[in-house]
């Protein structure tokens, strides 16, 4: 019997004839293609853990090697800063254990005295005459300009002074007196400078020089002065040397003691022929020096 086209249809056999047909082989799933799927997937998973661990313990050893050359060059970090930022000299720990180099002791000598060149003859070696002790045409000192008028020297020391003084420098032994006048504005000075073996006769020659002088010496535009007027003199000694000056007007006139001009002449004078004296024994005194 039949209820219609979309009733059931049970087959050849009837509702009896056995189990129902699923349909054909193809709908019934394919076991062993799945089972090679799932183990071609967990190959590919451990093919992908093994690239990925060995990416990751690149990494690991990079890093290593970096945080140990990092390491390394902090301990010489000090060789890398600017100067600026160097420790000080002071803050460098140095050895004390071991003994620093030593150096004999030596002290230099003391520098030699220029007095002592013109003390004795024996060191005194150096040329002396007037042109040395009194050079040039003139004398400047400080605004006064002096010109040099007649020069002299003689071993005959007591030729060339007047009065007791020529005994007294005879008897101590006088080699030489040299002589120079300077003149200006009216008035003229003489000074004299009587050489000895050493210092001691010069001085004792100087301590009995209480009478007379060196005389006038005129000549070279300068006229005769001194020779009978009143004259001021003076007497001084340094190393082996006395320098004397006897100062007074050309016109002949007396000096007092309100003629400072003349006063001034003599002192310049022998200012400055103590300053030529002490020269000489500077220049000695250097010539050894660079000698030894």
């Amino acid at each position: 019997m039949s209820f219609g086209q979309g009733g059931p249809q049970w087959g050849p056999g009837g509702p009896d004839s056995g189990s129902p047909n699923w349909g054909s082989g193809s709908d019934t799933p394919d076991w062993a293609a799945l089972a090679e799927a799932s183990e071609a997937a967990r190959a590919r998973r451990r093919r992908w853990l093994w690239i990925g661990g060995s990416a990751l313990a690149t990494v690991v050893v990079g890093a290593l090697v970096a945080t140990a050359v990092v390491s390394a060059n902090s301990g010489n970090s000090a060789s890398n800063q600017p100067a600026d930022k160097l420790p000080t000299s002071a803050d460098i720990p140095s050895d004390t254990t071991k003994p620093g180099p030593s150096f004999e002791e030596t002290t230099p000598p003391p520098p030699l005295d220029p007095k002592d060149f013109v003390s004795s003859a024996e060191k005194d070696t150096a040329p002396l005459s007037a042109d040395t002790l009194f050079p040039g045409r003139s004398l400047t000192m400080g605004e006064r300009v002096y010109k040099k008028g007649a020069t002299s020297s003689t071993t005959k020391c007591a030729t060339a002074i007047r009065g007791d003084l020529a005994q007294v420098l005879t008897g101590n032994g006088c080699t030489r007196l040299i002589r120079a006048t300077y003149s200006r504005n009216g008035v003229a000075v003489t000074v004299g400078v009587a050489v000895f073996d050493t210092e001691a006769k010069a001085t004792k020659a100087k301590q009995q020089a209480d009478k007379g002088n060196v005389t006038s010496l005129s000549g070279s535009g300068v006229p005769a002065f001194c020779r009978t007027a009143v004259c001021r003199t003076t007497t001084n000694a340094y190393g082996r040397y006395v320098y004397l000056t006897n100062a007074g007007f050309t016109s002949g006139k007396d000096v007092t003691q309100k003629d400072s001009a003349v006063f001034t002449t003599g002192d310049d004078l022998a200012e400055f022929t103590f300053r030529q004296i002490r020269r000489r024994g500077e220049a000695q005194a250097s010539a050894a020096a660079n000698a030894s």
